[in-house]
């Protein structure tokens, strides 16, 4: 059973905090300093509790520090200032434009599959081309809300029929790993501790996919009604996000790794 390795931080003060986030990206105070436009006795004064920073300082520092949109919400009110970043639903009128390029986008790739995830791996949306992908997955897995972790890993999603699987699995619990090391999210955790239960496949099957890899990264190689198909997945966020909801969306697409997958892809489409 694979085990989280990292931990979000602990701490509950800003200067606490802050001092986690510069020691997790390995940064001096002198070059944060350097970048913030500040001096290391100033952010020494803060991690230690002797200056209070003022909401302009925390975002800054923030900024340069690469924090999750979420996690500058922590800071800030940590520091005692109110949130700067909202956390609209997906669902709400504001976001009409943010969902129909959304949905733009994701026709754009038919008939490849892909889909949108929000930060708990919720399915937000999705296009045809993933039905070839979530053929045979369990009428329940596939119920609102959809979670893309679940359906890929559970014995009764795709994983029995992902032949990379011990790989494929591998690469998603350290994808999760990443995430749970930059947020406190108890329902990221909770995702992590229920999938990381979930029985392997043909009684813990380690069987190899067929073929080589690409020699520069892991494919998904999956079954489709007897045809062994290959994807490469790429993953988008949007720059610069303004929003909580929006700073965790990302939209993964799977390609074709080689010539008869994508052939495959357009016969099916029809």
């Amino acid at each position: 059973m694979t085990t989280a390795t990292a931990s979000a931080p602990v701490a509950t003060g800003v200067g606490a905090l802050l001092r986690e986030w510069r020691d997790r990206r390995r940064i001096s105070q002198l070059e944060l300093a350097l970048r913030a436009d500040s001096s290391a006795r100033h952010i020494s004064f803060i991690e230690t509790g002797r200056a209070r920073p003022s909401q302009e300082m925390v975002l800054r520092l923030a900024e340069h520090l690469d924090v999750p949109v979420r996690e500058r919400n922590a800071l800030l009110i940590a520091a005692g200032y109110a949130p700067a970043f909202p956390e609209t639903p997906l669902d709400d009128p504001s976001m009409s434009a943010l969902r129909a390029g959304m949905e733009r986008l994701l026709a754009g790739y038919e008939p490849y599959p892909a889909l949108v995830c929000d930060g708990t791996y919720h399915v937000q949306a999705a296009n045809q081309g993933m039905t070839v992908l979530l053929d045979g997955v369990a009428p329940e897995l596939l119920r609102p809300p959809m979670n893309a972790m679940r359906i890929t890993l559970h014995p009764r999603g795709m994983a029995p029929r992902i032949r990379n699987f011990p790989e494929w699995r591998e690469h998603l619990f350290g994808q999760l790993d990443r995430q749970l090391a930059l947020l406190r999210s108890a329902p990221l955790r909770a995702l992590y501790e229920e999938v990381s239960g979930y029985p392997l496949p043909d009684g813990g099957r380690t069987g190899a996919a067929s073929g080589e890899h690409p020699p520069l990264a892991l494919p998904l190689v999956i079954e489709h009604r007897g045809t062994v198909l290959s994807f490469l997945s790429t993953i988008a966020t949007f720059n610069t996000p303004m929003d909580v909801t929006v700073s965790e969306l990302a939209l993964e697409a799977f390609l074709p790794a080689d010539p008869e997958t994508a052939a495959y892809l357009r016969e099916v489409a029809g």
